[in-house]
């Protein structure tokens, strides 16, 4: 990748927006790529508005500020909408990836999206979550549907790196590292595109 991959994610406290973001530059930094992941947050509480961003390259990254134009955003947490606009400096030809059971066309269509090239998907990161992780943890399907998305990283060696760092997070629960994992294979076969 000649550029700056930057991503800004949202959600809420106790989603894993910013797990999420250290994760997937935890991946990239195993895959050889120079990377920056990084909150942005209130008050640090449970249910508070977060937003977390990512930026990936082959190249050093000298830039050390939030991503104003992202390529990628990913809303962990669909009801933000009306309050966070999700749209706000997205680059022509990026793309929005939204936990909901709904299609991308009824995204599109909510977000009235005009005088860009801005793809939709769609996962059901939430229920993803509480079927295999059992609860509302929809960072890790989120991940997995950036990471089909995007193409940055082989879905194999992103599956090794993330197993790798959520077998330290969780070395005191280790069936919740197979759970996440089964939940991010579920949701490469699940994300839909408009």
């Amino acid at each position: 990748m000649a550029d700056i991959l930057e991503i800004r994610w949202h959600g809420r406290g106790g989603q894993g927006a910013k797990t999420a973001a250290l994760l997937m530059g935890e991946s990239a930094a195993e895959a050889g790529k120079y990377v920056q992941a990084f909150p942005e947050y209130g008050p640090e509480r449970m249910g508070a508005p977060v937003t977390a961003y990512n930026r990936i390259s082959d190249n050093p990254i000298r830039l050390h500020c939030s991503v104003e134009n992202p390529k990628y955003v990913i809303v962990l947490d669909p009801t933000f909408f009306g309050a966070v606009d999700f749209t706000s400096g997205i680059k022509d030809g990026g793309a929005i990836l939204i936990n909901t059971p709904e299609s991308p066309a009824e995204w599109k269509e909510k977000l009235a999206i005009t005088g860009k090239d801005i793809r939709i998907y769609t996962v059901d990161a939430s229920k993803i979550s509480k079927e295999e992780v059992g609860g509302n943890f929809p960072n890790t399907p989120m991940l997995g549907a950036l990471i089909k998305v995007t193409g940055v990283l082989p879905e194999d060696e992103a599956l090794d790196a993330i197993g790798s760092k959520l077998a330290v997070k969780f070395r005191n629960k280790p069936e919740l590292v197979d759970r996440n994992l089964k939940a991010i294979k579920r949701s490469f076969e699940e994300v839909q595109s408009e």
